[in-house]
């Protein structure tokens, strides 16, 4: 192992920094025993919205199967992946492992299908983005500190968290929305937690379409990457049970991108030669990518994806009725705040007082981004179904 990437070797100068972060909204005296990224990276685990993505679905509704991924075991293996990015190229350990714990806790229940639906309801209120949405979590939603609301995390991991945001929302997070509005980057150890998110997403959502049988071995073998590491696999162990040789052929997959991501990503480095964190924040494009090849497949089987499972009948019928559960209980608790729990009538009480009816609409959509899947069933059984108990 290169001294560049012994566990313990010195941070390069291009990382992030305890040292020189831009700092946390409500100052705070220093960690005495952590570093400022650790301290962030515990209070996210520590925080209500992590524990819910237990419960949230990443494709497959968590009840349908015990082993399907939920947002927190995606959560969990994006950080995997971004971890072993890092610490290959030298870059903050702890910053991108709490950017990527924190990178879904805005996201609502039911998956992509759940932010469509609650995104048309707010069309008339400024809408609704799930990477905003977690910035809201960890600036204003989560209530645990004396001294402050949210988390109060550093500036370097709220940047991380906020991967997408509107030109018209980013001109209203001052400093935080700077980049998009100049279309600049963030640091590198948040360009590495969105790639490993994609990594992350990709090759899991193989393992769950195969279990849930919407996709075949042999329909994979359509897929470029798939069929090499597939049929290296089948050479070597060519009596190995399916189970064993998908799980073979994922691992083989996800190795060969993060090979790739770490050795295409030092070379941009090497050709750019950041001095500082904010020289990676000053290039026009990403430093964290795949070669063109590795990235040409990625795609590939992105694609497969969404043809062969995001769009499968049994999958939109589940998105279906989870926009008609979403839309509903928008509705309802829109027009009359008093039927949501105590603390959530009270919180849209005030927001309407200051805001209006957009401060009104924003805590429904809290209120709802903020479920789980069973509990926005729950809700909306309880309020839709006359013999449910209220």
């Amino acid at each position: 192992m290169s001294e560049a990437t012994r566990p313990g070797a010195p941070l390069a100068a291009y990382a992030a920094h305890d040292e020189q972060s831009r700092g946390r909204r409500f100052p705070e005296p220093a960690p005495e025993f952590r570093g400022e990224f650790q301290r962030d990276r515990d209070r996210i685990i520590h925080s209500n919205a992590f524990r819910r993505l237990v419960y949230k679905t990443q494709v497959f509704v968590n009840h349908e199967g015990d082993l399907y991924r939920t947002r927190i075991t995606h959560s969990v293996e994006v950080a995997q992946i971004a971890r072993s990015v890092a610490l290959a190229l030298r870059l903050n350990e702890a910053l991108t492992e709490a950017i990527s714990l924190a990178h879904d806790l805005g996201h609502t229940p039911f998956g992509h299908a759940g932010q469509d639906a609650l995104n048309e309801c707010m069309r008339d209120y400024g809408g609704f983005e799930h990477n905003l949405q977690s910035l809201r979590v960890v600036d204003e939603l989560e209530e645990r500190y004396a001294e402050f609301p949210g988390l109060n995390l550093t500036f370097e991991c709220r940047e991380g968290i906020l991967k997408h945001c509107s030109l018209r929302n980013a001109r209203q997070l001052g400093e935080l929305g700077e980049r998009f509005i100049h279309r600049r980057q963030p640091g590198l150890e948040a360009q590495i937690a969105n790639l490993a998110d994609e990594i992350a997403y990709n090759n899991h959502d193989v393992d769950d379409g195969i279990r849930a049988q919407l996709l075949t071995i042999e329909s994979l073998r359509e897929v470029r990457m798939f069929r090499r590491q597939h049929d290296a696999v089948v050479r070597l162990y060519p009596d190995l049970g399916e189970r064993r040789l998908v799980h073979e052929t994922i691992r083989r997959m996800v190795n060969y991108l993060v090979s790739d991501f770490i050795r295409t990503t030092q070379a941009q480095i090497d050709l750019v030669q950041p001095q500082s964190i904010d020289d990676v924040r000053a290039q026009a494009r990403s430093l964290a990518m795949l070669s063109e090849e590795c990235e040409e497949e990625h795609q590939q089987l992105k694609s497969f994806l969404r043809e062969h499972v995001y769009r499968h009948y049994k999958v939109l019928r589940m998105t279906s009725k989870a926009r008609r559960v979403l839309q509903q209980l928008f509705e309802a608790f829109l027009r009359d705040v008093n039927l949501m729990p105590t603390e959530h009538r009270d919180h849209a009480i005030h927001a309407e007082g200051a805001h209006g009816a957009s401060g009104r609409a924003r805590a429904v959509s809290d209120y709802i981004a903020g479920m789980t899947d069973r509990y926005a069933i729950l809700e909306h059984r309880r309020l839709f179904e006359p013999a449910e108990r209220t």
